[in-house]
């Protein structure tokens, strides 16, 4: 017998004799290990939200898109037509999931403008706990299913820390997007805390792999704990820009807006009163002076703002229809008749930031890099595939919004914080396709679902005191809709636009900056100079009568109101976000020179090294086999709409590639394929400064000697992208190059290694 054997064989008689040994006996009651326990009964919670739509735009609530998912939950529960989000996207997520108003959860304004005063600066207050942790620790599974848009950029990378992300506040399970949007066809994905590529096919979309991914958790979750309650949280990143979608939704819609945004306003207006999702004496509110009258568009610029629209109508039917495969399961697993869904159509108001003319490269456009028309036309039948990173004119944003006044970001007006919302639970609603008009808020949700699960928030959460939630229980109106009203006093406040609501009346000061305003030079005025306005909901349901000169006691009581509300939550002297900038957490500020090794990806474009308006310097090291298979990414930032990356062809010759939306797109590549052995790939980029957005001169060298040079006339002012990455040896999220056809996802480096990449600010 061998050693080995015999030493298994020793092992095996050891723990034998361990198995058989006599135990002392267990006492009447030993210890157990407890588990928390949901309570009984408590229902499962679906909550959908929805990205950058307006008032008006789904057919449930008087809108040209169809939405039959939504209109079937709305005809088995009820529609709330006085709820209000916060009028921008972070704010009112966080609001949603805390339960607390967005200051309060230290989120006032979207993350890409937070800063360093208290109550905006984009860090989740750990005194404002999520709904999911709470209900994590009850007993419940939790998962998060798109877009996040609540962790600081400093924080999004793979150093962490992870404490801030999906997984870290509650959530089991994430598979999503970290920040505003994404490339609906090749998005920048993590699964919890990991970049991940997006399934194979060629006929991917996100929104699809949405329910796909949510249905596989909702299987697993009800196999392997079916008698414990589930919280999904399933935040789309439509319709927020770009609005990519299959062409045949497109399709659907050809040619159903040709009539311009004036008359599809009214049609809405019509159809919302004949539905009754407003009164009948609402007034439709005018269009704003800035925005052009449809006829006074000609020919092609009509043809591209259609198209805009018609690419905006599919993408909204076509994430119905993916939420309407979500309900499907539900109903088909048995789980549909206790589980309370809320369906929010919008995280604010439709979106004008594709500017008055609309833009087939939005990202340039906010930047001040607009596309010509004969841009637009040439790209006329591809907007909203792969090739386009569109958004709508702000004409059809308005037309969204009816009956109400301004749109997202307008927090002062409802056309930027009112939204529908469909709330379904079969056993927990009496009644079937009933209207709701109590005034509520994106801060009740959360409220809501504790009271629904009989779970009283605790005082201490994770080491944390507790603030109340300042949302309220909407679970009386489920009953009744002569429900008193639940929530008395809101106040509102994005980039200085504010107002206060309070017992039917509320005050509003629109400040400076117009929602569709793009590009750089905007200079703030003082909040001194802005009016404010007064309004009667109740008697005026779409805010169209100013009363101010009638009323001005009110009007003072309320200004006074909102004093005190901003007092409160740290927002005096008052800001506008989008004009502040403080110095913030940063994984490259004061740095000049960068090392980066294989395994580096998802690094945040915002935390990569500041390259814009600048000159710069990257070299890479290879060592490459000697059978002439080397190929793939170096090193690369931003995707399709914008960004460069720097890899070897299919022939293993070198290639920089920089896209500047679509005002530049150049293409530098050696004549040569790289040698076997050490190597050295470098890019200069020769700025042509001093100021923004200038050109550059840029050339390709291969172990000093340059192999191709280039010039551009223009490059991004600040950014190529908000959720596209920096990556070492591959490319994640859209591809920034025009890799081969036959490559695979991310086109990852092969028969070669990398050592190192250097980047030098100059």
């Amino acid at each position: 017998m061998t050693r080995i054997s015999l030493q298994a064989s020793a092992l095996t008689t050891t723990l034998l004799s361990c198995l058989l040994l006599p135990t002392r006996a267990l006492p009447a009651e030993s210890p157990t290990i407890e588990q928390p326990q949901p309570p009984a009964g408590a229902p499962n919670v679906v909550v959908v939200i929805l990205d950058d739509v307006g008032f008006g735009a789904a057919s449930t609530f008087g809108g040209p898109v169809d939405t039959p998912a939504l209109e079937a939950l709305a005809g088995e529960g009820l529609r709330y037509n006085r709820f209000h989000t916060t009028a921008i996207c972070s704010p009112t997520r966080a609001a949603l999931l805390t339960g607390r108003d967005a200051h309060t959860a230290n989120v006032g304004t979207v993350l890409n403008t937070a800063n360093a005063y208290p109550g905006y600066q984009g860090i989740l207050n750990p005194q404002t706990a999520t709904i999911a942790e709470v209900l994590r620790q009850r007993g419940s599974n939790t998962a998060a299913v798109g877009k996040w848009h609540l962790t600081p950029s400093w924080e999004s990378s793979q150093a962490g820390p992870f404490d801030r992300w999906p997984t870290g506040v509650g959530f089991e399970k994430f598979y999503g997007f970290l920040g505003g949007e994404t490339d609906q066809f090749n998005p920048t994905l993590y699964e919890g805390t990991r970049p991940v590529f997006r399934p194979e096919g060629e006929d991917y979309h996100f929104t699809e792999d949405m329910a796909r991914a949510a249905i596989e958790w909702l299987q697993m979750q009800h196999s392997l704990a079916p008698g414990r309650p589930f919280f999904l949280y399933f935040a789309t990143g439509a319709t927020h820009a770009p609005l990519q979608v299959p062409e045949n939704w497109v399709a659907r819609y050809q040619g159903r807006f040709d009539q311009g945004w004036d008359a599809m306003r009214e049609a809405i207006f019509a159809r919302q009163r004949r539905l009754g999702v407003i009164p009948e004496d609402t007034r439709l509110t005018p269009r704003p002076a800035e925005i052009p009258a449809w006829d006074s568009l000609d020919r092609e610029q009509r043809r591209v703002a259609s198209r805009l629209m018609e690419t905006f109508a599919g993408f909204l039917a076509h994430t119905d229809a993916q939420v309407g495969v979500l309900i499907r399961h539900l109903r088909d697993s048995g789980q549909f008749d206790n589980t309370l869904i809320f369906y929010v159509v919008g995280d604010n108001g439709s979106s004008a930031e594709g500017g008055l003319h609309g833009s087939i490269n939005y990202m340039g456009a906010l930047q001040g890099l607009r596309e010509p028309l004969e841009a637009r036309l040439a790209k006329l039948d591809a907007i909203g595939g792969e090739e386009t990173y569109p958004q709508y004119p702000a004409g059809w944003a308005w037309a969204l919004t009816a009956p109400f006044q301004w749109v997202k970001q307008v927090a002062s007006h409802l056309g930027g914080t009112r939204n529908p919302l469909v709330v379904s639970w079969p056993l927990g609603i009496p009644e079937k396709g009933g209207l709701r008009s109590q005034f509520s808020h994106v801060n009740d949700i959360a409220p809501t679902i504790l009271d629904a699960a009989g779970i009283t928030l605790p005082d201490v959460v994770n080491g944390a005191t507790q603030l109340p939630m300042e949302g309220a229980s909407l679970l009386p109106s489920f009953a009744s809709s002569n429900a008193s009203e639940h929530h008395p006093t809101q106040y509102f406040e994005v980039y200085g636009n504010r107002a206060i609501y309070h017992r039917g009346w509320m005050a509003a000061a629109r400040h400076d900056r117009l929602p569709w305003t793009v590009g750089p030079g905007r200079r703030e005025t003082s909040f001194d100079d802005d009016l404010w306005e007064l309004y009667n909901l109740e008697v005026d349901f779409s805010q169209a009568y100013n009363l101010a000169a009638e009323h001005p006691e009110k009007l003072a009581t309320l200004q006074a109101l909102f004093e005190r509300e901003a007092s409160r939550r740290n927002m005096l002297p008052l800001r506008s976000a989008a004009d502040i900038r403080t110095p913030m957490p940063s994984l490259s500020r004061g740095r000049e020179r960068f090392t980066y090794y294989p395994g580096l990806v998802g690094l945040p474009e915002s935390q990569a090294p500041a390259m814009a308006n600048r000159s710069w310097t990257l070299l890479a090291e290879l060592d490459l086999a000697a059978d002439g298979s080397g190929r793939g990414v170096i090193a690369t930032v931003g995707g399709t709409a914008a960004g460069w990356s720097l890899y070897l062809d299919d022939s293993q010759r070198p290639v920089f590639e920089y896209r500047a939306f679509e005002v530049e797109h150049l293409k530098l590549r050696g004549a040569n394929p790289l040698r076997a052995g050490i190597q050295t790939v470098k890019v200069v980029f020769d700025y042509q400064g001093p100021g923004y957005a200038k050109g550059a001169r840029i050339s390709l060298r291969v172990n000093g000697d340059t192999v191709a040079r280039g010039l551009i006339a223009a490059s991004p002012p600040a950014f190529f992208s908000i959720d596209e990455t920096f990556d070492i040896g591959v490319d994640t999220g859209s591809p920034a190059g025009d890799y081969p056809v036959d490559a695979p996802l991310g086109y990852a480096l092969q028969g070669l290694s990398l050592k190192q990449v250097d980047v030098q600010l100059h």
